[in-house]
């Protein structure tokens, strides 16, 4: 895949984005994308761009990026950084594309998925649990380690937990076309704890609902009642 600066590519780095710039750049060269290529997604991290960054901040906060304690540590977040944004070169569709025959009318739910991100207001994580859900709409049902996977993937980027939900439940919808999808998050914010509102232990939850969840309250307490949510 050719490599697209960042100057190159669109503000709002979405994978449509990072793939217009990517055909853009092609034609420029007298190129063509080949229609069988996969969206295109951004490199990997600039490790040499984001130690330079860094070791800025440090000046800038008033300390020596010299000091035997900081020497290497421009190095250390460059490398924390390619592994806490791995998600922005990986496609989910990757982990939802395999399926396994399996007749059922029963709603799939995997609740208590661990995950990590990072605000993008203030680049500080935020971490907790997410349920997932499904109603197949078909005989072909997916590997539930597959569905973990998906929530990493879109959890590795500069987020925002209202976006994340939803962005979980679109590729749900996009790969697996389920008659209907209920996503929970549950989350600390370090933003709010740490800094401004300075309120430890306070959860955000998000709630994305699609097809027949949406439609029925009573099946969408039921699925929420399988992932353990507490309803007001």
């Amino acid at each position: 895949m050719p490599f697209i600066p960042l100057s190159a590519a669109p503000a709002e780095g979405t994978i449509l984005d990072w793939n217009a710039a990517l055909t853009r750049r092609l034609r420029s060269r007298g190129e063509d994308a080949p229609a069988s290529t996969p969206p295109a997604l951004p490199a990997a991290v600039d490790v040499p761009r984001i130690e330079r960054a860094f070791r800025e901040i440090l000046l800038a906060i008033g300390e020596n990026p010299d000091r035997d304690g900081l020497r290497d540590t421009p190095r250390r977040v460059a490398k924390a950084y390619g592994e806490l944004f791995s998600g922005l070169s990986e496609d989910p569709s990757r982990h939802l594309a395999t399926a396994f025959e399996q007749a059922t009318q029963q709603a799939v739910v995997v609740s208590g998925i661990e995950f990590h991100s990072t605000c993008e207001h203030h680049f500080l994580p935020f971490f907790g649990k997410a349920h997932v859900a499904y109603l197949p709409s078909s005989d072909r049902v997916v590997g539930l380690s597959k569905l973990a996977r998906t929530v990493d993937v879109f959890a590795r980027r500069p987020q925002l937990q209202e976006r994340l939900t939803e962005q979980i439940c679109d590729a749900l919808e996009e790969h697996l076309a389920p008659r209907g999808i209920c996503v929970v998050l549950e989350a600390e914010h370090l933003c709010m704890r740490l800094r401004g509102a300075k309120k430890p232990g306070a959860v955000t939850r998000t709630l994305g609902v699609r097809g027949h969840y949406r439609r029925d309250g009573d099946a969408r307490r039921e699925v929420m009642s399988l992932m353990d949510i507490r309803q007001a």
